[in-house]
């Protein structure tokens, strides 16, 4: 639908550092002459310059044909809009963008100030683009690539040059700032002179020189080297330097292997930022749209990516994002202080972000990313894009507001592609110990657990953002179902919350202050016993959770099974001189929300505000939700209420709307400064009030074995199922261990059984293990089994585990 970029023959904007060696010319072509060389190095600029241009464009839509067509529309509206109020000054080009800092540092004014400068660039190819699409009523406008040039020359002149030292955010500088005034220059390349260029690439030499990408350290790693190396390469690419391309593509190689600690992707697909930080769905998604978009660019040049480690990125499409990805959406547990990112106080069009609105662009990256995999995989993931595109039916991928013409042209060619299948939500548990996070999906449902230990913090704050995240790591238990509240969270759920009462969460009701802990995710609890043992479909996860800035101690258990997650607390101790409150559930029921609820067959009042406590209750069940089951009776508050908020309230940044939701609680009071306060109860997604009521009267269904400060554990007969969390070594059933473990076992039909086992802690070099149950034969073992010994009892005995990362070590057994 584009026009086809123009190629200049040869480029004089920029000394080329190319030889015959550096572009990788045969050795048999070194002796062809200068002039040869220079205009084979110029039209592979030229044709890496048409590439990208496709790449920020979009390709293979037809403007006249919706959504594109309302979309270039807007496009040209805009800039129309942005071109009239462009007022270039001292200090700024728009006027409500200043980015000249009367008193330039590094403190949140600063942020600002940097923030308006890289706003600027960003609103100058807003205009680029215009000028350039098709259908946006201001594609080839004269007057439009005037001032598109005027503002390029008039940031240059005032700000962005080789002479100034930066304030305010580094990102706005070497990454914000310069990807947007490349990207400017390769749609605009034609209009500009060589003294531009030469002046442009100037500028982004001063701020991201070759030392940005020197160490794999600092902010120079994941997401953000991935973005550094996009601006090497377009600089290289706009001003001619294969030298700068080359020092992209091999910056982009400490990206790719696994890590094992800090910032990176684990082999059990946890991704990390910032060192602390679970960031699969925000700067996961960056890297993973970045890392596409590289090397579409740079396949089949000079450049092209060949490190093998590579595959590692493509590996973890399935391993790293996919487990994050349900219905559209990606799960807030993973997306950091984005989750605070609503709606902007500058967004005149009020357009709201929230876990689905993150998670449609990471549908394209994989669309894109497809690309450069194996013909297999491309499959594949299509079948994946093109079911999470069908199930989104709370916000549907091709009518998202926020996602570009590009994404939504890649969305778009995989919905009409009839070769391709859609791919059901799959099912299974995958815990992710190099993050702390978990995931259990089930036919009809998903659930996320976050939890928090000495490697990852308990919450992101940052930039005024994410101010009250603090008990997000708390054990937070996220669940959406197949066709119902998936807009759980994306329906102003976090500005109008009660942070106190997060779902799954144990919590001192103390008052902590916006940003409690600091920056940048600093605060992480002294505990390391946090992790579990999977097979794979079931789980035994547990937390001990330490509070933030609190006395707040506890132990928290989840033994996920085939339609529900059993959930148990014990040890609940704080000193803070306030309550404590374990919250079962809190749920979003929209401005005006009035789901029936009710508690051992009787229905309570829709009305609201509303609140009743529940003496020996039995089972509950939320009308459209799912139900709770409490073994052996429990007490618990229920409560209906409406809550104000604003997103400026929890982010510096955000609307100061004011906003209402109404929520429907259900919460366990541990009364002020407890001893030892507990709680059991089991959750039941997208359950009918006839079967939570089934599941509470049988009570040979669930046995809670233990459920004490030193251990924790249920089996489920019919399943086959035990799960014991050994925070002290002990006795639970008919396990016994000498240390503190995470024990699965999983009894099949066939007469074999799976024993999962793990060190959550990572500190035992020894362990033993008896399950008093008959095994006649041990069927396979892991190498950090010593030894195992069967007869009327099985043994095991455990090596060295402390390099197994807290994963789960799998021993089969046949039954005696």
């Amino acid at each position: 639908m584009t026009t086809r970029w123009s190629r200049r023959g040869l480029l004089t904007a920029a000394a080329s550092t190319g030889t015959a060696v550096a572009l990788g010319v045969p050795a048999q072509a070194h002796a062809a002459p200068q002039s040869a060389v220079r205009a084979a190095e110029a039209d592979e600029f030229a044709t890496l310059r048409a590439k990208w241009r496709t790449l920020i464009l979009g390709e293979g839509f037809s403007p006249t044909a919706e959504p594109f067509k309302s979309r270039l529309t807007e496009l040209g509206a805009t800039a129309a809009q942005l071109q009239s109020a462009m007022a270039p000054a001292s200090g700024s080009l728009w006027p409500d963008l200043v980015y000249a800092d009367p008193e330039p540092d590094t403190d949140q004014e600063s942020y600002g100030y940097s923030g308006n400068l890289h706003s600027s660039y960003n609103r100058l190819s807003t205009l680029a683009q215009a000028y350039c699409q098709q259908g946006t009523g201001r594609t080839g406008d004269t007057t439009l690539r005037t001032a598109i040039l005027t503002g390029l020359d008039h940031l240059h002149t005032e700000v962005y040059h080789a002479g100034q030292t930066r304030y305010g955010n580094w990102y706005s500088w070497q990454i914000g700032a310069p990807q947007a005034l490349l990207d400017v220059c390769v749609l605009m390349y034609d209009s500009l002179s060589a003294t531009q260029i030469a002046n442009y690439v100037s500028a982004v030499d001063h701020f991201v020189s070759d030392a940005a990408v020197a160490s794999y350290s600092g902010t120079s790693t994941g997401a953000n080297r991935v973005d550094l190396c996009r601006v090497l390469a377009l600089r290289g690419i706009v001003g001619a330097s294969a030298a700068k391309v080359a020092l992209a593509r091999d910056a982009l190689s400490p990206v790719f292997p696994y890590v094992t600690s800090g910032d990176g992707l684990y082999r059990d697909g946890s991704f990390v930022q910032h060192t602390t930080v679970p960031y699969t769905g925000s700067y996961g998604s960056v890297m993973l749209g970045g890392l596409g978009m590289l090397f579409a660019l740079l396949t089949g040049s000079t450049w092209q990516v060949t490190d093998g480690n590579r595959q590692i990125v493509f590996d973890a499409v399935e391993n790293a994002w996919a487990p994050f990805l349900y219905n559209g959406l990606v799960m807030d547990g993973v997306s950091g202080r984005a989750i605070s990112r609503g709606v902007s106080a500058a967004d005149a069009q009020q357009i709201q972000q929230n876990d689905h609105l993150r998670g449609h662009p990471i549908l394209a990256s994989i669309v894109l990313l497809g690309q450069s995999a194996s013909a297999t995989e491309n499959a594949r993931w299509r079948g994946l894009v093109k079911g999470w595109i069908q199930r989104d039916y709370y916000s549907p991928p091709m009518s998202d507001p926020s996602l570009g013409l590009t994404g939504l042209a890649r969305l778009k060619g995989v919905v009409d592609d009839t070769t391709v299948t859609a791919t059901a939500e799959p099912t299974g548990h995958r815990l992710f110990t190099g993050m702390a996070r978990a995931t259990h999906r089930r036919p009809g449902w998903a659930a996320s657990i976050s939890m928090a230990d000495r490697r990852i913090t308990y919450y992101e704050t940052g930039n005024g953002e994410n101010l009250r995240g603090w008990h997000t790591g708390s054990g937070m238990l996220y669940w959406w179902g197949d066709t119902y509240a998936n807009g759980q969270y994306s329906d102003a759920f976090w500005p109008t919350v009660d942070p106190y009462r997060l779902p799954g969460t144990t919590a001192s009701r103390k008052t902590l202050a916006d940003a409690a802990g600091g920056d940048w995710g600093a605060s992480l609890p002294d505990v390391n016993w946090v992790g579990g043992a999977t097979d794979g479909q079931r789980a035994a996860i547990g937390q001990y959770l330490k509070g933030l800035q609190s006395t707040l101690m506890a132990k928290k258990s989840w033994f996920c099974v085939d339609d529900a997650i059993v959930c148990l607390g014990a040890g609940i101790k704080c000193t803070d001189g306030t309550t404590v409150e374990s919250t079962i559930e809190n749920r979003n029921l929209g401005p005006t929300g009035s789901h029936a609820f009710t508690v051992d067959g009787t229905a309570y009042p829709a009305t609201c505000p509303w609140s009743q406590q529940f003496t020996g209750a039995r089972w509950a069940h939320i009308g459209g939700m799912g139900g709770y089951v409490f073994p052996g009776g429990t007490t618990f508050t229920a409560l209906r209420d409406s809550r104000d908020g604003r997103w400026s309230d929890i982010n510096k940044g955000g609307s100061t709307t004011v906003l209402t939701r109404r929520y429907l609680t259900l919460y366990v009071d541990h009364g002020t400064n407890p001893t030892n306060g507990g709680y059991a109860y089991l959750l039941m997604p997208g359950a009918t009030a006839a079967q939570t009521q089934a599941r509470a009267t049988a009570t040979g269904w669930l046995s809670v074995l233990a459920n004490t400060d030193g251990q924790q554990g249920v089996s489920v007969p019919s399943l086959g199922f035990t799960g014991v969390n050994f925070w002290f070594g002990g006795t639970v059933g008919d396990l016994v261990a000498s240390d503190p473990c995470s024990v699965m076992i999983s009894e099949k039909g066939d007469g074999t059984a799976a024993i999962c086992v793990s060190d959550p802690m990572r500190m035992r070099t020894s362990l033993t293990l008896t399950w008093n149950r008959a095994v006649s034969a041990v069927l396979s073992k892991p190498s950090t089994v010593t030894s195992a010994t069967t007869g009327s009892s099985l043994q095991l005995t455990f090596g060295d585990l402390t390099g197994t990362a807290g994963a789960t070590q799998k021993i089969t057994v046949r039954l005696g």
